[in-house]
Order: C-alpha cells, then structure tokens, then sequence
C-alpha cells in the first residue's frame, strides 16, 4: 500500500528562484557592456553586406534639344535669304536715293539715309522680339514703331526705283526700230514726199488722193509701233493669258492691273529681311540634361 502511494506520486513542477534585483550600479553596468559589444558584433556583418550589395543602378533619360542638323537647314537657309534681300534693298534704296540728289552732297546725304533705313529696318524686329521677350514691353513697342516707319520709307524708295528703271527699259524696247516698223516708215516717207509734189500746185483730186495715202501709212506705222510696244514688256501679256486661262475667263485683269501687283512685289520683297532674321533665329544651343526616369 505503501509502495502504490509512493508510485502513484505525480512530481509537481519546481519554480525557480528569483533572481535577485539589480541595484542602479549594476543595471549602468550592465548597460555599458551591451553598448561596447554591439558595434563589435554588428560592424562585420553589415560590412559584409554592404560588400555583397549591388551598387544602386539609377536609369537616366537624356534631355535635350532637338540638334539634327536637318532641322537646321532652315533656319540657316532663311537667314541667308534674308540677308541676300537685306543686301539687295540696301543697294537699291542707295541707287535711288543717290539719283534724287539735286548736287553730289544731296545726292550722299539721300543715299546714307536710305541705307540707314534699311539696316534699321533689318535689325530691329529681331531686336523688338528679344525685348518683349525679356518683358521690356514698352521698348519693344516704340522699336515696333520705328520699325514701321523705316519699312514704309524704305518700301517708298523701292517703288521709285523700280518704277523708274521699269519705265526707262520698257521706253528702250518699244522704241525699237524692227523690219515691220522700218518698212512702215519708208512707206510713209514715200507717200508724204508723193504728196508735196501733187499737192504743190494747189489742191485737186490727185492731192487729196496722195493725203489719204500718207494717213493710210501713217496708221500702219503706228500699229507697227504699237506691236513693238506689246512686245516690249511681254511679262504682262503672259500672266494675263494665264489667268485668264487659271479662271476660264472670269477674270481678265489689265495691263495696269499686273504692272501695278508687279511694281509693289518689287518693292515690297527686299524688306521683308528683317522679318525672316527674325523667323530664322537658330535655337540657343545646351547641353544635354539627365534626369532619373520616373522622377
């Protein structure tokens, strides 16, 4: 009985004893040894990480300016151009203004003027453009003013020179003397001397028949002269053919009509240089920014 008692004894879980509190001392003390040794512990194996890492990869787009030489064409072209115009309104507002002098120092004065119109009117709508953009409005507008009134001065002298040089070489054409023209004089010479012979005794009926023949050649001379004269400036037939023919005959413009668009192409061309320098700025070259994607 005993022995079963003894058996049957279920051993009871044993709790250990407490641990004794630390005192302030002891617990600075201990503290003090963890903070030694834990630079100690952890310094190889974040160095060793650190070494096995991959360096950080950070994938960059380049920005910048468009810079093939393609889309430099044309704006190298336009500034040539414009400069080709420049250099062609300059000698012609010089020429004309040059002829406009009644003595040789009017003459200089009238020509400096008109080439100092001409480089204004060339260089100021680039220079108008620049200072509104740099929010200098008010400049920028009175250089717009002056600018105006350069080109209109400057459009002006191009009329008369090309009014007055059109003029002199249409003059010279027409008063080309041709085959058909010569005969016409020679028969009139002709008819007019038969005249004076028939007609010296007094007037009769032969006289009056020699009158009617001069007059008769005298016409014939002039349509010979006028043809001379149609041939003379053959641009205006052309293009009024042409535009008869573009519009199937509604519109017919005249002689003086194409004269008159001729005259202010003519003038007006040259001075639009400052407006293509102005258009054809090349870009401000930069260098080429890199930013991260996705930034």
């Amino acid at each position: 009985m005993a022995d079963d008692t003894t058996a049957s004894v279920i051993p009871l879980h044993q709790v250990p004893p407490k641990k004794r509190a630390k005192g302030s001392a002891e617990r600075a003390k201990a503290y003090r040894q963890r903070k030694k040794s834990q630079p100690a512990t952890n310094a190889a194996p974040l160095q060793q990480l650190e070494s096995e890492a991959p360096p950080p990869t950070v994938a960059l787009q380049a920005i910048s300016p468009v810079t093939a030489e393609r889309r430099l064409v044309a704006p190298v072209l336009l500034q040539i151009a414009a400069l080709t115009l420049a250099v062609v309104g300059i000698t012609m507002n010089g020429w004309f203004g040059r002829s406009l002098g009644s003595t040789d120092a009017a003459g200089w004065l009238f020509l400096a003027i008109g080439v100092a119109a001409d480089l204004v009117a060339l260089v100021m709508p680039s220079c108008a453009a620049s200072l509104w953009q740099a929010r200098r409005r008010a400049t920028s507008l009175a250089g717009w003013v002056v600018w105006v009134m350069t080109f209109i001065f400057a459009v002006t002298a191009g009329i008369g020179f090309a009014s007055l040089n059109i003029a002199d070489v249409t003059a010279s054409r027409a008063s080309r003397v041709t085959p058909t023209v010569a005969t016409a004089q020679a028969a009139l010479l002709d008819a007019m001397a038969a005249r004076d012979r028939e007609c010296k005794g007094g007037v009769g009926k032969f006289c009056r028949e020699r009158e009617a023949a001069v007059n008769e050649r005298r016409q014939a001379l002039d349509v010979a002269m006028h043809q001379v004269e149609q041939i003379a400036d053959p641009q205006k037939d052309a293009a009024i053919r042409i535009i008869a023919w573009i519009s199937r005959g509604t519109l017919r413009p005249t002689q003086d009509d194409f004269a008159m668009l001729r005259l202010i192409l003519i003038a007006l061309l040259p001075q639009v240089g400052g407006i293509l320098l102005m258009v054809g700025r090349l870009p401000s070259s930069r260098k080429p920014t890199y930013v991260p994607l996705g930034a």
